[in-house]
């Protein structure tokens, strides 16, 4: 019984580290820029577009995903899969960025 509490306990802190070590990425989106336009993350990570433009603004992955950016607001992904995504913005297509994911 005393082991199955200790390897318990050992789930619980592995579990914990694991979601510790995510983090959140914010990428800027001033004067029609995506600033830093190429970012490194990992699987778990979040992306967190701030758009301090007074336009509508995405981040799109043709064939992929979406993320709306409304004037002076932001909008966030969860990064899930590895791999490199360029983007745009499907409103402004000269707005380009590029995330790679690391497993």
């Amino acid at each position: 019984m005393r082991s199955m509490v200790f390897f318990a306990s050992l789930l619980g802190a592995a579990a914990i580290a694991v979601a510790a070590q995510a983090e959140t990425i914010q990428v800027m989106v001033d004067r029609l820029v995506y600033t830093p336009a190429e970012v490194d993350a990992k699987v778990g990570d979040e992306i967190q577009w701030i758009n301090k433009d007074g336009l509508v603004h995405t981040a799109t992955v043709k064939g992929g995903w979406e993320v709306n950016l409304p004037a002076k607001k932001s909008g966030r992904l969860l990064l899930q899969e590895p791999g490199s995504f360029d983007y745009i913005c499907r409103y402004h297509p000269n707005m380009k960025g590029r995330i790679t994911v690391r497993p």
